[in-house]
C-alpha cells in the first residue's frame, strides 16, 4: 500500500483503496501518508457524542491559498483564511437540530444522535482525507464510522466524494450542491440533496430572460461544475427562445484578481444591458470592485442562489452603486423557531479538538449582539441544513424501527437494526423511500433524491443608509414563476424593465432576416412583401393573404381586395366614354347630313341607302362599346359581346355589298354583262346584308345560349384590388363571333382591292380598301393585346379596338364624301362625278 501511494499519490484509486481498507486496519498509518501527501489539513472539528454519529462537512473559510502544482514536487496545500460567518450559522444549524431531535420522545426514542462536523474549505484532498476519517472512524471523529454524511456544499466535491465512497453506499445528505448531473441516480445513486437542482434556478432564469424579451445577455461563470453546468442549463433552456450570449467568461478561485479586471473590461466593452452571473459571493465581490473602479454602473445583473442573498455584497457601500437593481433567484426561505435565542445565548457547548475555532473561554454569550451569525430573519442553506439532519434522523427512525410482527403466522423472523450495528446501505434504501412532515408542517420527500424546485425572487434595492436591502418579489414552483413586477427597482432606478437586445425587435409588417455571421439575435427587419403581412413583434416570416384578400398600406392586416372594373368615375373610363359618345355625335351628325343631302349626286352615287345603315350601325357601334364600361352584371355580360359581334357584321356586311355593288356596276358596263345588275339589285343587297347578319345572330344566341359569360372575380392577378369581369366561359363562342366578323372583313378587304383602280372619277372602292386595311390591323393586334392584358385593361383593350375601328370606317368613308358636300359643292355634280 505504501509503494501504491507513492506511484499515485492523489489517484482516486489510491483513495477508494484506503477508505475500504480503512475500517479494517485503523487510519492512524494512512493518514499519515496522506497528510504527507497533501500537506497540514484542517483538523478542527465541532463533535457531540451520541448513540448514531453523523457526520458533516463544511467549507468555514473562503480563501483558500493559491499554490501552483506541479510535478516535480508533491501535492502540497496551505492553511485557508477568511471564516464565512453565514457557513459557521449553517454548522449550529446542524447542532441545534440534533438537540432538537434528541429532545424529541417520538422522533429516534432512546436513541441520542450525536455529530461530527469538519471543514473542507472547498479542497478536494481536505474534503475526501475528513470523509474518510468519518466513514473509517480513525482518532479524528472519535473512533466511531458514521452511516451517513452531510455535505459538502460544493457540486465538485460531492460528486467525487459520492464517486470515492460509492463502492461503501454511504449515503450523502448535501444541502448546497445543487449540480444538475448529480440527479443521475445511476451515476450517483448515494447523493440525496435538500436544494433542488441548478437546472431549475436556470429554467427560471431563462423564464426571466424570455418574459422581460432580453435577447441579448452576458455572462459570468466560476470556472466549476456549478457555474458551467448551469450555463449549460440556461442556454439549453433558451434555446430557439430569441436568446443569445454574447459572452462567456469564466473566473477562478485561484485567479480571482486578474479574473475580475478582465470580466469588468469585458463587461464596460459589451453592448449588452443585462449580464447573469453564476459565481460564488467572494467572485462577485471582487467584479463589482473592479466594476466600481472603471464606473460601470448601468448593467442589471441577474443573481444565481449562491450570492443572491449575500449580506456582505448588500452591506458594502464601495459597490451599491453597481450592485443596485439586482435580481435574483433565492434558495427558499424558511424559519426555524428557537434557532436565533439558541444562538443568542449560545454557552459554548461544543467540544472543540486539537484548536479551537476562536479564542473564547466557552463561557460569552452573543445576546443583543447583530451580525451575519445571529441573523435567522432569512434562512435559506441554514434551514436547508435542518432539513438534511430531519431527513437523516427520519431515515434512521425508519431504519432503527422494528417491524410489526404477525405472531398468528409465527412470523418473528425479522429483527430491528441496531444503532451501533447500522448498514450505510439499508440507511440508502430508507432514504429513496423518506417522506415526512418538517416541525413547520412542510411536507419533504425526494424526487429522486432531489429537494422539490421551490425558489425565491429577491431584488437588491437601494436605502436611505446608502446600503442595499433584499426585497422579496415572488417565487418559483416548479415551472410556474409568480412575480410581482411592480415592486422591482431595476438598476437604472426606475421601474422601467431595462432593455438589452442587439436589434430592436422588428415591429409588425416586417420579418427578421438574420445577419451574416453575427448570432440570431443580431438582425435586420425587412418589409414585408406586397399581399403579405406580419402582425406581431419579431415575426420570423410574413404570411400571405388569403386569395381575396391583400395586404394594407403597412402590411399589418390582410383586408377584402377592393372590386375593380373599369367604371365611369375613372380617367380610363372617362376617356373612352368621351370617345365613345363623340363617335356617335359625329355618326349622328354625317346621318343628318346626308339625309339633308340626299338627293345630291354624292349622296345617291353611292348607294344611299347602304350608306344610311351602314351609318345606323357605326353609331350602334359607338354605342355598344358604352356597354362594357361600367360594374358587369348577367345582363350587361351577354348583352355586350353579342352588341358588339352583331353591330360589327352589320358594318361589315353593309361594306362587303357596297363592295359587290362596285364590281357589279363596271362589270355590267362591259357588252353581253347587263343582266348582272338584276343579280344586285336593292332588293338583293338588303338581303345579303340580312343574310350575313343573321348568321352572326345564330351564332350569338347559340353561344349566350349554352355558355355566355358571367360576372366573376379574377383573383389571379395579384394586387390590392380584385377584377369584377365578365368571364369567358366559352372561348369557341367568342372565337366564332370575331372570327366571322374577320371572315367578312377579309373578303371585303379582297374584294375592295380588285376594284380600287376602277375607273371613275371617285372611285368607293379605294376608300373601303384604306378603311378595311385599318379596321384589320385593329383587330390583328387586337388578340395578343387582349391576352397579355391584367384585369380590367382586357375590357379596355376591347373597348379600344372597338371604338378604333369604328372613327377607322366613320372617316375612311365619310370623311371625303362629308368635306365635298359641305366644302366643295361645285364638286357635287353629276358631271363631275360622270368625268373620267
Amino acid at each position: 500500500l505504501p509503494w501504491l501511494l507513492t506511484q499515485w499519490p492523489s489517484s482516486a484509486l489510491s483513495l477508494l483503496l484506503l477508505s475500504v481498507v480503512g475500517r479494517q486496519m485503523g487510519l492512524e498509518v494512512v493518514q499519515a501518508i496522506v497528510c504527507s501527501r497533501w500537506g497540514a489539513p484542517s483538523n478542527k472539528s465541532l463533535s457531540q457524542d451520541g448513540d448514531v454519529i453523523i457526520g458533516g462537512l463544511f467549507n468555514l473559510y473562503y480563501k483558500p491559498s493559491y499554490v501552483e502544482q506541479v510535478f516535480t514536487t508533491l501535492p502540497h496545500y496551505e492553511p485557508c483564511t477568511g471564516l464565512d460567518p453565514e457557513v459557521l450559522q449553517n454548522v449550529y444549524a446542524m447542532a441545534f437540530a440534533v438537540e432538537e431531535i434528541n429532545r424529541n420522545n417520538i422522533l429516534l426514542p432512546g436513541v441520542k444522535l450525536g455529530y461530527r462536523i469538519f471543514d473542507s474549505c472547498v479542497r478536494y484532498p481536505w474534503a475526501l482525507q475528513a470523509a474518510l476519517s468519518l466513514v473509517a472512524g480513525d482518532e479524528h471523529s472519535c473512533g466511531q464510522p458514521v452511516p451517513l454524511l452531510i455535505g459538502d456544499a460544493a457540486s465538485t466535491t460531492t460528486i467525487f466524494l459520492s464517486r470515492i465512497l460509492g463502492s461503501l453506499s454511504v449515503p450523502f445528505i448535501s444541502y448546497l450542491s445543487s449540480g444538475p448531473c448529480l440527479s443521475d441516480k445511476n451515476k450517483f445513486p448515494n447523493v440525496f440533496r435538500t436544494i433542488p437542482s441548478d437546472i431549475y434556478q436556470a429554467r427560471a432564469m431563462a423564464q426571466l430572460a424570455i418574459r422581460f424579451r432580453w435577447t441579448w445577455m452576458g455572462a459570468v461563470v466560476v470556472n466549476n461544475d456549478y457555474g458551467l453546468l448551469a450555463i449549460q442549463a440556461f442556454q439549453e433552456e433558451t434555446q430557439g427562445k430569441g436568446v443569445c450570449l454574447e459572452f462567456i467568461e469564466t473566473v477562478h478561485r485561484e485567479t480571482i484578481e486578474s479574473d475580475a479586471r478582465r470580466v469588468a473590461l469585458t463587461i464596460q466593452a459589451s453592448t449588452v444591458r443585462v449580464i447573469l452571473i453564476f459565481c460564488l459571493y467572494i467572485d462577485v465581490k471582487k467584479v463589482f470592485l473592479e466594476l466600481a473602479k472603471i464606473n460601470v454602473t448601468d448593467r442589471q445583473f441577474l443573481a444565481s442562489e449562491a450570492w443572491s442573498t449575500n449580506n456582505d455584497l448588500l452591506q458594502n457601500l464601495a459597490i451599491s452603486k453597481v450592485a443596485s437593481g439586482v435580481l435574483g433567484v433565492a434558495i427558499r426561505s424558511s424559519t426555524i423557531p428557537g434557532f436565533e435565542n439558541y444562538l443568542r445565548s449560545f454557552p459554548g457547548t461544543f467540544q472543540l479538538h486539537k484548536a479551537s475555532l476562536s479564542p473564547c473561554s466557552g463561557t460569552e454569550s452573543l445576546e443583543g449582539l447583530h451580525n451575519p451569525i445571529t441573523d435567522t430573519s432569512q434562512l435559506r442553506v441554514t434551514y436547508n441544513v435542518y432539513l438534511a439532519v430531519y431527513a437523516a434522523a427520519h431515515a434512521l427512525h425508519s431504519l432503527l424501527s422494528c417491524p410489526d410482527t404477525d405472531s398468528s403466522h409465527g412470523n418473528n423472523s425479522s429483527t430491528c437494526s441496531s444503532p451501533k450495528n447500522i448498514k450505510s446501505i439499508e440507511l440508502l434504501q430508507h432514504l429513496n423511500n423518506l417522506h415526512f412532515t418538517t416541525p413547520q408542517g412542510e411536507m419533504f420527500y425526494f424526487q429522486g433524491g432531489d429537494a422539490p424546485a421551490k425558489y425565491d425572487f429577491v431584488n437588491w434595492q437601494n436605502t436611505p443608509e446608502g446600503s442595499l436591502k433584499l426585497v422579496l418579489i415572488g417565487r418559483v414552483d416548479g415551472f410556474d414563476l409568480h412575480l410581482n413586477q411592480s415592486n422591482i427597482q431595476w438598476s437604472t432606478g426606475s421601474n422601467q424593465v431595462p432593455t438589452s437586445v442587439c436589434s430592436e425587435s422588428c415591429p409588425p409588417g416586417t420579418r427578421k432576416a438574420s445577419r451574416k455571421g453575427e448570432p440570431l439575435c443580431c438582425f435586420d427587419c425587412i418589409p414585408c412583401a406586397d399581399g403579405e403581412i406580419s402582425n406581431q413583434h419579431g415575426s420570423l416570416h410574413c404570411e400571405r393573404c388569403p386569395l381575396e384578400f391583400w395586404s394594407n398600406a403597412k402590411r399589418t392586416a390582410c383586408i377584402p381586395r377592393q372590386l375593380d372594373f373599369l367604371s365611369f368615375n375613372e380617367t380610363l373610363g372617362i376617356t373612352l366614354t368621351t370617345a365613345a359618345v363623340s363617335g356617335t355625335v359625329v355618326t349622328t351628325a354625317v346621318f343628318v347630313v346626308f339625309l339633308y343631302y340626299r338627293q345630291t349626286p354624292m349622296v345617291r352615287a353611292n348607294n344611299s341607302e347602304l350608306s344610311f345603315l351602314l351609318l345606323l350601325s357605326l353609331k350602334r357601334c359607338f354605342l355598344c362599346s358604352l356597354v362594357f364600361i361600367g360594374r358587369p352584371s348577367v345582363w350587361a355580360c351577354r348583352f355586350q359581346q353579342a352588341a358588339f359581334g352583331i353591330s360589327f357584321v352589320l358594318c361589315v356586311s353593309c361594306l362587303l355589298v357596297k363592295t359587290i355593288v362596285v364590281l357589279a356596276v363596271f362589270r355590267s358596263a362591259r357588252p353581253g354583262a347587263e343582266a348582272l345588275m338584276k343579280w344586285f339589285g336593292p332588293g338583293q343587297q338588303r338581303g345579303s346584308v340580312c343574310l350575313f347578319t343573321s348568321i352572326q345572330i345564330i351564332i350569338c344566341a347559340t353561344w349566350l345560349s349554352l355558355s355566355p359569360p358571367v360576372p366573376q372575380r379574377d383573383l389571379g392577378f395579384q394586387g390590392s384590388k380584385v377584377t369584377l369581369e365578365c368571364a369567358m366561359a366559352s372561348v369557341v363562342g367568342f372565337s366564332l363571333v370575331l372570327g366571322y366578323i374577320g371572315l367578312l372583313a377579309c373578303t371585303c378587304l379582297l374584294l375592295a382591292f380588285f376594284a380600287r383602280k376602277l375607273p371613275d372619277n371617285f372611285n368607293e372602292a379605294k376608300l373601303i380598301t384604306f378603311s378595311m386595311l385599318i379596321f384589320c390591323a385593329v383587330w390583328v393586334a387586337f388578340v395578343p393585346a387582349y391576352v397579355s392584358s391584367p384585369g380590367k385593361y382586357t375590357v379596355a383593350v376591347e373597348v379600344f379596338a372597338i371604338l378604333a375601328s369604328s372613327y377607322a370606317l366613320l372617316l375612311c368613308i365619310f370623311a371625303p364624301k362629308c368635306f365635298i358636300i359641305l366644302l366643295r359643292p361645285k364638286k357635287n355634280t353629276k358631271k363631275h362625278l360622270m368625268a373620267r
